[in-house]
């Protein structure tokens, strides 16, 4: 064998050395990491889902939603879109759970001269009575929702002794401006005929 020979047998035989077969795939570790992995997620969501019970707990002080009365009268106003939730009256992330307020939904509102017809299918309908109604803004934000400015309608009632604020929004968010205008000027003309009284 001529050295040149030799010496490309003794790189090949280094080259062949120094390459590994490739590791075989530990499957016991990757499963015990999937399984902590699904344990871990599932007691987070536990943990949320009894906060969320416990919130409730806590707002069970909060009376029956009233209920829609049988002859409303004409609407003024009527609205499809998505319900977003409820709060604490100018506490945007103070989330009220209690008779379903929490639970975002499609939403049908209509308004009368009743008051604010709130439909929610798969949640608890509501009904605001025109006399409990207190105030109608464009806002961007409640508890858990963040929009543009004025992107969200926000109406605040009273409730028993609180003040809630709801926040809506409408498949067509020009409608905004037109919603508060008409509550608000409903709100001043109810609490100007009391006034007179």
């Amino acid at each position: 064998m001529t050295p040149a020979t030799l010496l490309a047998t003794g790189f090949g035989a280094q080259l062949a050395a120094e390459q590994k077969s490739a590791e075989v795939t530990d499957w016991a570790a990757r499963i015990g990491w999937v399984v902590g992995l699904a344990l871990f997620v599932a007691l987070v969501y536990w943990l949320m889902r009894e906060g969320w019970k416990w919130r409730g707990t806590l707002q069970g002080d909060l009376p029956e939603l009233p209920s829609a009365p049988d002859d409303p009268g004409p609407a003024r106003l009527s609205m499809s879109g998505r319900y977003h939730g409820s709060t604490t009256a100018g506490q945007w992330l103070d989330r009220i759970v209690a008779h379903g307020l929490g639970t975002r939904s499609r939403v049908e509102l209509t308004l009368t001269d009743a008051g604010l017809d709130v439909v929610r299918p798969g949640a608890t309908d509501f009904f605001v009575p025109a006399a409990q109604l207190r105030e109608a803004r464009l806002d961007k934000g409640i508890a858990g929702k963040v929009l543009t400015e004025g992107g969200l309608l926000v109406v605040t009632w009273a409730h028993g002794d609180r003040l809630i604020d709801s926040g809506f929004r409408s498949d067509h968010a020009a409608e905004h401006n037109e919603w508060v205008d008409v509550i608000n000027s409903m709100i001043n003309t109810n609490s100007t005929e009391g006034a007179e009284r």
